[in-house]
């Protein structure tokens, strides 16, 4: 057990700042710890592509506008054979090798994205991002959790970071049985903060993109299980439902950081 943060005045209460999803979004991160307490970060730092704006990202910024609308368009429609077919045409054209020009746009986000962190931070890796990467850049203040809790203002929080394997193959993907052994080692917390979500259709389904995104059935069996007040995600950036009550748990998605700008705010 780590105890960081400070016991909540008695007059004042405890104020926590969550937010998922952040792809990029230096500026409004920077702001984001703003009259809390501490800051959360369930993951997804880096931005690779943006969905929305195919402007905006490492593979535009290698590629191209043009090249980034057709990989979105073929992932979107679940062709992800071809979208890698496509993908390894556009690297063939590259001087270098493809990881470490990869690793050199991850590296320069990281610097802008860990230094906004406000002090301090509790942080868990998302399914787009490098945790190798991480430790050279968390600062003192911020706190890197993966399958482990912590103590906040008098509550237990348990972490757990990643996403499961798809055909995206994003880059920190796992097995089922290594992800439910993350969940297993957090045990019963108060707050239970991961990436993806539990695996509940309403949870999982983006309408936007219009297609379910994985989320864990060992998660949903561990809310079940242990029934802590809160469990807090994201990687699903327009779920059908952000918010629903399992048991005795009240399940938030934290939201789309990168698009709102606003941190989800837990109080008590």
């Amino acid at each position: 057990m780590i105890a960081m943060a400070p016991t909540p005045e008695p007059d004042r209460g405890m104020r926590i700042h969550v937010v998922s999803d952040v792809h990029g979004n230096a500026r409004d991160l920077a702001r984001a710890g703003e009259g809390a307490d501490a800051l959360i970060c369930l993951g997804d730092l880096i931005l690779f592509l943006d969905y929305a704006d195919h402007s905006r990202g490492i593979f535009p910024d290698l590629f191209g506008t043009e090249n980034a609308d057709r990989i979105v368009e073929l992932r979107t429609a679940r062709r992800f054979a071809e979208a890698r077919e496509f993908g390894a045409r556009l690297w063939a054209g590259i001087d270098g090798d493809r990881a470490q020009v990869i690793e050199q746009a991850v590296r320069k986000q990281y610097a802008e994205l860990f230094a906004a962190f406000p002090t301090p931070t509790y942080a868990t890796y998302g399914n787009v991002d490098m945790p190798p990467l991480w430790k050279e850049y968390a600062r003192k203040g911020t706190t890197v959790l993966d399958g482990e809790r912590v103590e906040i203002g008098g509550r237990v929080f348990g972490f757990v970071g990643g996403g499961l394997r798809t055909p995206m193959r994003t880059p920190y993907e796992i097995g089922d049985e290594e992800y439910a052994a993350k969940i297993e080692a957090v045990g019963e917390v108060d707050v239970l903060c991961t990436h993806i979500p539990p695996d509940v259709p309403e949870l999982v389904y983006d309408t936007v993109a219009r297609r379910f995104e994985r989320g864990s059935r060992a998660l949903l069996d561990a809310i079940r299980r242990t029934r802590p007040r809160y469990a807090l995600f994201g990687h699903v950036h327009q779920p059908l439902v952000r918010r629903m009550r399992i048991g005795a748990t009240e399940c938030v998605n934290v939201g789309h950081f990168a698009g709102t700008g606003r941190p989800w705010v837990l109080r008590w």
